[in-house]
């Protein structure tokens, strides 16, 4: 039997984009439902992305200061990690996480319906209930798209059969085996070899491209690179061939160099990126187009339906938390807009475009690259200064890597920053608060910093930039 419900703004998927966007909606007064037919609800970020990754590399990152203790005058024995121990206090810390989400969602502000949607029309919703089967029809003024993102599986032969492990599998793991070969070199993969190792695995990384986190600039990618390449097996420029299970363990052939290589290990890990969920969605009966696997959305995140929106990993413009509850709450704005005819659209500003990736050591970066500094047809410089120079860095024992600012040369407005060092995720917002006010290096060289701490090193190029 199908029941006909009446809203003027649609959520699909509750995850970080889905619930800002419900929050914002409601608070705008607009009847908000949100339909989420996930197994748990909490979306990607807490039940098996930022938050549970992050916890592993906790461990990983205490694994490392005791196999270096003896560096700082500390007598202690490396004895190993309790993995069951670790996904203990993992799945502890991400219940408490989820709870809370699921409380937000359900506190009463807009209806919430678990179930899974399909598109039966531009204004229609085909809702089917998770726990009975029971099918809803959901018509909606206006509706926004926030199903996140699935593991991409790329087409390389033996992979699915050899039953390999995915970000899904190690992050809640009770049991790891030995040894791992890591297939991809974007942030998944690295942050993932990183609590391997950490934890005492021997992992070998294969990545396709001709060095590691692509969209960084080179010299910041390879200092990553230098340092994983002493903790790991690792290989760049390759091309997958096939993955074999065999009775010990796991093969996968690639070709580098012209020559066809094989690397072996207990368990092999797939982190080769993900795709846009959109499975079962029924784009076309709502004329939501699609491109590269995405769903296709403008500045003011309309599709090219313009009361149907699309925020989150969903439409692939920048998939990270911040920007996807961001975009969430512009779209709900926006979809406010549309439906009362009033006032002007916002637009989405990607200038700031912070990236971090948790390795060891990490790396990030907020603004314009290098490369696409060249791009943007400006004149510009860039200066670095070093850890291995610097105070802080030097007492911690943590001295690779470098901080790089990309300034213009006519106005000295900040166009962008890297670091990769000691730190990195947490020292690059320094640079993304003065970017965010189109700061001058002239008044960031202003700013004072307290001594010793590892943020005072962006007064250096920032000084050498004036």
């Amino acid at each position: 039997m199908k029941v006909q419900h009446d809203f003027d703004f649609a959520v699909v998927g509750g995850g970080s984009a889905g619930y800002a966007a419900a929050r914002t909606a409601a608070g705008l007064g607009l009847k908000t439902v949100v339909i989420d037919g996930a197994e748990e609800l909490g979306g990607l970020c807490i039940l098996r992305g930022c938050m549970p990754s992050k916890t592993l590399i906790e461990t990983a990152n205490a694994a490392l200061k005791v196999r270096r203790a003896a560096e700082f005058g500390v007598v202690a024995e490396w004895r190993g990690v309790d993995t069951q121990a670790v996904r203990e206090r993992k799945r502890k810390l991400i219940a408490e996480f989820a709870d809370y989400r699921a409380g937000q969602l359900a506190d009463g502000r807009f209806t919430l319906l678990r179930g899974t949607a399909a598109f039966a029309g531009p204004q229609e919703l085909q809702v089917t209930l998770r726990e009975s089967s029971e099918s809803l029809t959901v018509s909606a003024r206006s509706v926004l798209v926030a199903t996140g993102s699935v593991i991409a599986w790329p087409e390389v032969p033996g992979l699915r059969e050899a039953d390999v492990w995915t970000s899904d599998t190690v992050l809640d793991a009770a049991e790891v085996p030995a040894s791992f070969v890591v297939l991809g070199g974007g942030a998944i993969a690295l942050e993932m070899a990183h609590y391997l190792e950490g934890i005492g695995r021997e992992v070998t990384v294969i990545q396709r491209g001709a060095h590691l986190l692509r969209g960084l600039d080179p010299d910041v990618a390879e200092v990553v690179q230098e340092s994983f390449s002493k903790r790991m097996k690792l290989h760049t420029g390759t091309a997958l061939l096939r993955v074999e299970q065999g009775p010990d363990g796991k093969k996968v052939f690639f070709s580098k160099n012209g020559e066809t290589q094989v690397a072996e290990a207990a368990e092999v890990l797939m982190a080769l990126g993900r795709r846009a969920a959109v499975d079962g969605l029924a784009l076309d009966s709502a004329g939501v187009a699609l491109g590269r696997g995405y769903i296709q959305v403008s500045r003011t995140l309309q599709t090219a339906v313009p009361h149907i929106f699309a925020a989150g990993d969903v439409c692939g413009q920048a998939e990270v938390v911040h920007v996807a509850i961001q975009q969430g709450e512009m779209a709900a704005r926006n979809a406010a807009r549309v439906l009362s005819g009033e006032g002007e659209l916002e637009e989405m500003d990607y200038r700031l475009k912070l990236f971090g990736v948790f390795t060891e050591p990490q790396a990030a970066a907020v603004g314009m690259n290098e490369a696409e500094a060249n791009a943007s047809g400006r004149s510009w410089k860039a200066a670095s200064y070093p850890f291995n120079d610097h105070g802080k860095s030097l007492v911690m024992g943590e001295v690779e890597g470098f901080v790089k600012m990309i300034a213009d040369t006519g106005t000295g407005e900040i166009l962008g920053a890297s670091v990769v060092g000691p730190g990195a995720v947490e020292l690059i917002h320094a640079v993304a608060v003065a970017m965010h006010f189109h700061c001058t290096v002239s008044e960031f060289a202003r700013i004072p910093f307290y001594h010793p701490t590892l943020s005072e090193i962006w007064t250096y190029p920032a000084e050498d930039l004036m």
